[in-house]
Order: C-alpha cells, then sequence, then structure tokens
C-alpha cells in the first residue's frame, strides 16, 4: 500500500484532513517542522517525516513511496512586514512540493488554495471558478502569494502532474489546534473588534473542507480547481449570529473603508496604536461572496447547514475563554482607543 503524504498537518484543515483520511483508512505520513505540535492527533498512526516544505531535500524523503499528495501547508498572515515570509511558504513551498510530486510520479496531488486565489466577487455579487484574478491590484500580499501558487501549481501539472485544485472559502468550526482561523471569533468573543467595514465573507465548516479535499481526491477533475464553501454572510448578520448565539453583543459600529484607513495613517503618525494592517482592512471591505455549484455537481460536495457549523465554532471558543469571554482585557486598550478615534473621525467627516 502506498503511502498518502500530507503537509500542514499541524494546522487547523490539516488537522481535520488528517482524520478524514484516517477513517478511510490511508497510510499516512505527515511532512511537519520540528517545530510543530502533532499532540491533537494522538490516536491516529502516522509516519513523520521531519522538515519544511521549502526544504527541498526534505520533501524529497517524504515523497518517497508515497501515492498522493494532499498539499495544504501555508500561511494566512497579513500582519505588517510577512509578506517576504508569505510568498516564500505559500509560492516557493508550492512549487517544491509539486515538482517533487511531479519527480516521484505520484498518482495525485489534492492542492490546497483558497478563494482568495479567485478573488473577491463585486459588491454584494457572488463569483465563480471562471472569473479572472483581479485583486491584485489590491495589494495584499496573502491573497497574492494564493494565486501566484495556483500558477505554480497548474505551471507543474502541464508537465504532467495529475492535480485537482481545492479552494476554501473562510474556515470555521471546533477543534483549531492554532486558533488561527477561528481568531475573528474569538476577537468578536472577546469584544476586540471595536468596528467593521461593509464587505461579505463565505463561511464553510472545516469538516466539510475535509470532505471536499476527500471528493477531490476521488472525484475530481485533473486540472481543475474546486471552490469549497457554504453560506454567504455580510458581516452585519455574521456579527449578529455569533452575538445571538454568544450573548456577546456584536461590534457597535459600522464605518466606510476609506475613513479607516485615513484614521489608521492619521493614527500611526499621531502614535495611537492602531491594531489592524492595512492589508486586514482593504481584505474586511471586500466581497469574498462565492457560488460552489461545480464542487456539487462534479464532487457531490454536501456544506452542512450554516447554523451547525457557527454554533459549534462559538460554543468551543467560549469554552476555552471561560470567564474572559465578553470582558476586553487591559491589553486591548489600544483597539478601543482606535475605535474611540475612529468614531470622532465619522462624526466630524474624516475622509
Amino acid at each position: 500500500m502506498t503511502a498518502t503524504l500530507v503537509t500542514g498537518a499541524s494546522g487547523f484543515i490539516g488537522t481535520h484532513l488528517v482524520r478524514a483520511l484516517a477513517e478511510r483508512g490511508d497510510d499516512l505520513r505527515l511532512l511537519a517542522r520540528r517545530s510543530s505540535n502533532l499532540d491533537h492527533l494522538e490516536g491516529i498512526e502516522f509516519d513523520r517525516v521531519t522538515g519544511d516544505v521549502t526544504d527541498r531535500r526534505a520533501v524529497r524523503r517524504a515523497m518517497k513511496g508515497a501515492g498522493r499528495v494532499f498539499h495544504v501547508a501555508g500561511t494566512t498572515s497579513m500582519r505588517p512586514g510577512s509578506a517576504e515570509r508569505v510568498f516564500e511558504i505559500n509560492v516557493v513551498g508550492t512549487r517544491t512540493v509539486l515538482e517533487e510530486a511531479l519527480r516521484a510520479e505520484v498518482e495525485r496531488v489534492v492542492h490546497t488554495s483558497s478563494a482568495g486565489a479567485v478573488g473577491p466577487a463585486k459588491p454584494g455579487g457572488t463569483a465563480d471558478e471562471n472569473q479572472a484574478f483581479t485583486a491584485g491590484h489590491l495589494g495584499i500580499a496573502y491573497i497574492n502569494s494564493k494565486h501566484e501558487a495556483e500558477v505554480e501549481a497548474f505551471r507543474v501539472a502541464a508537465h504532467g502532474l495529475d492535480l485537482v485544485v481545492v479552494n476554501p472559502t473562510f474556515v470555521l468550526g471546533p477543534d483549531d489546534p492554532t486558533g488561527t482561523s477561528n481568531g475573528l471569533i474569538k476577537r468578536a468573543l472577546l469584544r476586540q473588534i471595536p468596528f467593521y467595514v461593509d464587505g461579505g465573507l463565505n463561511v464553510v465548516d472545516v469538516r466539510d473542507v475535509a470532505q471536499g479535499h476527500v471528493l477531490a481526491d476521488r472525484k475530481g477533475k485533473p486540472g481543475e480547481r474546486y471552490l469549497i464553501g457554504g453560506r454567504n454572510f455580510t458581516f452585519d448578520r455574521l456579527f449578529a449570529d455569533v452575538g445571538r448565539i454568544s450573548g456577546v453583543p456584536p461590534p457597535p459600529i459600522k464605518v466606510p473603508l476609506e475613513l479607516t484607513r485615513v484614521a489608521a495613517g492619521l493614527g500611526r503618525r499621531i502614535r495611537i496604536p492602531v491594531p489592524v494592517s492595512d492589508d486586514e482592512l482593504v481584505s474586511a471591505a471586500q466581497w469574498w461572496t462565492y457560488r460552489c455549484t461545480k464542487a456539487k455537481r462534479e464532487l457531490g460536495f454536501k456544506p452542512r447547514p450554516h447554523e451547525e457549523t457557527l454554533e459549534d465554532a462559538v460554543r468551543w471558543q467560549m469554552d476555552r475563554l471561560g470567564d474572559r469571554l465578553g470582558r476586553a482585557p487591559r491589553s486591548d486598550l489600544a483597539m478601543r482607543a482606535f475605535g474611540r478615534f475612529l468614531q470622532a473621525g465619522e462624526r466630524v467627516g474624516l475622509g
């Protein structure tokens, strides 16, 4: 029996994918950095290969005897100063893994991309896999890196690699070992979001994303990509639902994007701590809303009701916050100060 290699098993999607593949009966091999904690996979049998996706020798070792590869490893950072590392992991890492998969003549690779690589929809609309990528002008390093990683993936596939790409939307759900993906929920429950902008996003359950990968492996057409998503939300609706489930009041104000950008620039100049990056502000104002008809039609993908996803994600996060729930900590003074600064700017017509 050939091995199934998974990169990124220490992350949110990777964790649930490994569980789904173990349930399928795969002989698992995980490529993970020495610092990666895999304790959350206790009870699952796997062979661990230590290394980074940008380390070609480590990737080559991991590929020996592998029949199928799920390349999930990546970073979603939008923090200032992270662009170089984002491109290194997402683009160079993808190129390295897929070139070595081609060299090893694996049967199939499922590459985890992002709905961001499709780009945002028009305001109030939805996009699908056929949309041309037009998000480059936004200057968001993470989004551009995922698009370029897809370009690399299809370049390698043109040389004979059997490749299927999955594009998950905004992933939520329980059992997030790093806490990164559920960070939006956590910040809302800690009342660390004093404002939001007009935008939208598609929310999908991490357990459904894992099944989407398995379906792509089994039914996906070589050279195709599939949006794996669930329910489209406006931020008004999403925060209202999170507040209803948790009992924590939702963010109090919605402000125009340009106001937040002008206020952020002024705040930095007069040394008011700004708790969000420019990339985060620009990203939040887009409509990351999608139609996932192709995955439903060709893969048989069936996302669960969005109510289940939100309730499980919120309650899982509430259990971990304990008595911190709904109480902004002292470290949140910068966030609240910036929120008051925005409110003052809105009153005087800033921007």
